[in-house]
């Protein structure tokens, strides 16, 4: 999978909802936008990626504006993903008991 892969699907799913919810048709939104129908039509289907400015462009030709929320991977040096660590330790954690016994029984030693 390409790296253009993924922001392509996104960009096809979020153009295609925001024209339908807006009641646009691919040649009222073309008009709007300056692109021709084909485009978009390859657009919505994944088939091309818009700029990221193009991408904007056309979300406000359909009345919507876009907000983005950054979220923060965490990884080391050492390629990591903190996220399934963290998961691998508390699958670990849940092998153990959830309460420990109330006393602790250490072997008895012979007397001198």
């Amino acid at each position: 999978m390409s790296p253009i892969e993924p922001f392509s699907s996104q960009a096809a799913a979020t153009l295609r909802r925001a024209r339908t919810q807006a009641g646009l048709s691919l040649r009222e939104l073309a008009v709007r936008a300056g692109t021709s129908h084909s485009t978009l039509a390859a657009y919505e289907q994944g088939r091309k990626a818009p700029s990221v400015p193009t991408l904007l462009r056309i979300i406000d030709a359909c009345g919507f504006a876009v907000d983005f929320q950054l979220a923060l991977r965490i990884r080391q040096r050492d390629g990591i993903d903190r996220g399934r660590e963290l998961e691998a330790a508390l699958n670990l954690a849940a092998q153990f008991p959830a309460r420990h016994a109330k006393s602790i029984r250490y072997p008895k030693f012979g007397s001198p």
